[in-house]
């Protein structure tokens, strides 16, 4: 059956988004960190409030932008429709595959 997504909730979207950009930039920035210590010479490695700077603008500037392009989404889909996707309900065999 074919269905589309009639709405999407900027907010939720965008602290789930938001949460898994800073989550995922936490680790590059701390692993980026670390080798940059060891490879370059004392006092010429980045600062450790790049850990902690980084992966916060990661987390606004994820939830910002998501929020306005699920608010974009949600003005569009009025006129031209939404995505559309194909749906079908799982029998018990299916759900054992």
């Amino acid at each position: 059956m074919k269905m589309q997504i009639a709405r999407m909730s900027p907010h939720q979207n965008g602290k789930v988004i938001g949460v898994l950009m800073a989550t995922t930039a936490t680790v590059i920035f701390s692993v980026f960190a670390v080798v940059a210590r060891l490879a370059l010479p004392a006092g010429s490695a980045p600062s450790l409030v790049y850990v902690v700077f980084g992966p916060a603008m990661y987390l606004i500037f994820g939830y910002v932008f998501t929020a306005m392009g699920c608010g974009l989404y949600n003005f569009v889909c009025k006129y031209v429709g939404g995505i559309e996707y194909e749906a079908e309900a799982l029998t018990e065999d299916r759900l054992l595959d």
